[in-house]
């Protein structure tokens, strides 16, 4: 029994995370370069306005940023639950 609440436990952890990390790229890609970017046309970076960064680059590089901190993370999270290779 103590092995299925630990299994829920990671589990319900581990899906924690992702959607956390799903919220943040949305709002990254999404939110930043596609519903906020008339707000963030002031703002220059490297030539362009930041709405039009995030929406080329940004989202992309947060995303390469989340894949490894979720590898990270679920590093942590194996250890602590003893699932670790």
């Amino acid at each position: 029994m103590a092995d299925k609440s630990s299994s829920n436990a990671y589990w319900k952890a581990n899906i924690r995370m992702i959607q956390l990390f799903l919220v943040i790229w949305f709002v990254a890609s999404f939110g930043l370069g596609i519903l906020l970017r008339p707000m963030l046309s002031g703002i220059g970076v490297g030539g362009t306005d930041l709405g039009f960064w995030f929406a080329q680059q940004g989202s992309i590089l947060v995303f390469l940023v989340l894949i490894f901190v979720y590898a990270w993370r679920m590093n942590k999270l194996d250890i602590e639950h003893g699932v670790e290779e």
